[in-house]
C-alpha cells in the first residue's frame, strides 16, 4: 500500500513518528517520507538516524496553515501525530493547547483537502473519551473535526479517520521512564497516585502496526480502538522495582482513576471486531452509507450491547507483574 507513495507525518520527530518511519522503511519502499515538525534540533537528530533518499524534513507548525498546505503538495497519506499532550501544561496554558490540538487539526484537514490527499489518520487518546482535562477535551474536539471532515470534502477524494489508544510503554514523558529515572537515582520510594489506578497498555510498535493496518481498513469517519491489555500501576511499580517502597501521593489535577476508550453513552455507535472496536460517526454522511459492519479488509463487525463500556478497569485482559516485566524488557531492548 505504501510502496511508491508520499507520506507526511506531523509531529514526526516524536516517539510515534520515529517508530512509524522506521517501520515504513523496513517494510515498504515509499517514494517520500516527510517529517513535519517545529523543533529543528530534533529534526537534526532524526536525520542522523534516518538519512535514506526518501526522507524529507520540513520545519513547520500545525498552527501555520500556509506552511502545511505547501508541505502536503503531492502527498498521498497523512498521519497527524502533532499535539500538546502534557496534562498539567495544558491546564496552565489552555489557549496554547487549543491552538495546536484544535486549530492545528483543522489546518491539517484544510491542507489535506487543498492537496487532494487520499487518506488521513489522526492519532487520538483515551483521554478524549469522557474528558475531564483540557488535553482530553481538545482531542475530543479534534476527533469530531476529523470525523466531520468526511462530510465537507465535496468533490475531493480525501477520507479521514482517527485512532485512539492508551498509554504507550516507554514513550517520552510516560510513567516507565519516570519510574526508571527514580530507580537509577536510588530514590527512597516510587510515587503512586492511587492503589486502584489502572491504565490501558500498548507498545509503540503495536500502535504503529495498528495505524498501518487501519489505512487499509478505513472507510472514513470512524474512530479505531485496539483491544489491548490493562495494567495496575502498583503492579508496574512491582515489576520495575520489586524491593522499592511506594508512597501514595493522590490523583493529580485532571487525572482519572481509570481510562475509558469506548464510552457507554456511545454504545449504540460502537462496533466490535475480532481485535478492535470502531466508533462510527454520530452524524449521517451525505455521500455514502453509515454502515460500518464491514470494513475495506472485508472484516465483519457487530454492534455492542447497549450500555457497553470499554475501560481500563473492566477490561478482561490484565497483565500480571511477570508479563509487565517481560514486556518492559522487550520494549527497552
Amino acid at each position: 500500500m505504501f510502496n511508491g507513495k508520499n507520506i507526511l507525518i506531523t509531529g514526526g520527530t516524536g516517539s510515534f513518528g520515529k517508530k512509524y518511519t522506521k517501520t515504513l522503511i523496513e517494510r515498504f519502499k515509499p517514494n517520500k517520507i516527510i517529517i513535519y515538525s517545529r523543533d529543528e534540533l530534533k529534526q537534526f537528530e532524526m536525520q542522523q538516524e534516518f538519512d535514506q533518499d526518501c526522507m524529507r524534513y520540513f520545519i513547520g507548525d500545525v498552527r501555520d496553515d500556509k506552511r502545511l498546505i505547501r508541505a502536503m503538495r503531492g502527498v498521498d497519506y497523512v498521519i497527524h501525530a502533532a499535539a500538546l499532550k502534557q496534562v498539567p501544561a495544558a491546564e496552565y496554558n489552555p489557549m496554547e493547547c487549543i491552538k495546536t490540538n484544535i486549530h492545528g487539526a483543522q489546518n491539517v484537514i484544510d491542507a489535506a483537502l487543498e492537496n487532494d490527499v487520499e487518506k488521513v489518520i489522526a492519532l487520538s487518546t483515551d483521554k478524549a473519551a469522557n474528558p475531564i482535562n483540557l488535553y482530553g477535551a481538545t482531542k475530543l474536539a479534534s476527533d469530531k473535526l476529523f470525523v466531520a471532515a468526511n462530510n465537507i470534502s465535496g468533490g475531493h477524494k480525501t477520507t479521514f479517520s482517527a485512532v485512539r489508544y492508551g498509554n504507550v510503554v516507554g514513550s517520552r514523558g510516560s510513567v516507565v521512564p519516570f519510574f526508571q529515572k527514580l530507580i537509577d537515582q536510588k530514590a527512597d520510594h516510587l510515587p503512586i497516585t492511587r492503589t486502584e489506578m489502572t491504565r490501558f497498555w500498548i507498545t509503540l510498535q503495536d500502535g504503529v502496526d495498528f495505524v498501518l493496518k487501519n489505512f487499509t481498513r478505513m472507510l472514513g469517519g470512524e474512530i479505531f480502538i485496539p483491544k489491548i491489555p490493562s495494567i495496575r500501576i502498583v503492579d508496574l511499580a512491582k515489576a520495575m522495582a520489586p524491593n522499592m517502597p511506594t508512597k501514595i501521593i493522590g490523583i493529580r489535577p485532571g487525572e482519572k482513576l481509570h481510562e475509558v476508550m469506548c464510552p457507554a453513552e456511545l454504545s449504540y455507535n460502537t462496533f466490535e471486531y475480532d481485535d478492535h472496536y470502531v466508533i462510527s460517526p454520530a452524524i449521517n454522511f451525505s455521500s455514502r452509507s453509515n454502515d460500518f459492519t464491514i470494513n475495506n479488509l472485508g472484516e465483519n463487525g457487530k454492534l455492542v450491547t447497549e450500555g457497553f463500556e470499554y475501560d481500563s478497569n473492566n477490561n478482561p485482559d490484565f497483565l500480571s507483574v511477570e508479563q509487565i516485566v517481560k514486556l518492559n524488557e522487550l520494549v527497552m531492548q
